[in-house]
């Protein structure tokens, strides 16, 4: 017998003025803390993407990675992390981007991706898409084929 499904929305809270005044983060930790929750989003975005071919799960600091990594595993695809500045230890390219609340920039290993290769992007939680845009360019840049986003 399958378990039952959660509700996964009702285990994501708004905080009002987070990190900032006006802005309302959307806080993934009481997900995270709820048995079954993640396997669940996991088993969703696995059905999803499996016919797509995935070679890279590219996954952007720092809950990204807490989602991509086991649906990396579960696709048998790589892990690419896509950190800020100074983050990573080997030549890096970089992107600049807008927040809903100012700028910043994204760096991941230049060769972290090969030309052709079938990219997923993971991240947490979409407000502007300066975040996953700046991502997308970074595997662009590289060569690689952005197939989704989760």
């Amino acid at each position: 017998m399958a378990p039952t499904p959660l509700d996964l929305g009702a285990l994501v809270r708004t905080v009002r003025d987070f990190p900032q005044p006006g802005i309302a983060f959307r806080d993934i930790t009481p997900l995270l803390a709820t048995p079954g929750a993640l396997a669940q989003v996991v088993a969703h975005w696995t059905e999803r993407f499996a016919a797509a071919d995935v070679e890279r799960v590219v996954v952007i600091e720092s809950r990204g990675f807490l989602f991509g990594a086991p649906l990396a595993l579960a696709l048998d695809a790589g892990v690419v992390p896509v950190r800020k500045p100074g983050k990573l230890p080997a030549q890096t390219i970089g992107e600049d981007y807008s927040l809903e609340y100012g700028t910043g920039r994204l760096e991941m290993h230049a060769d972290a991706v090969a030309p052709g290769q079938r990219v997923l992007l993971v991240d947490d939680v979409l407000a502007t898409g300066g975040t996953l845009a700046a991502t997308a360019a970074l595997v662009r840049r590289a060569g690689a084929h952005v197939v989704g986003a989760a």
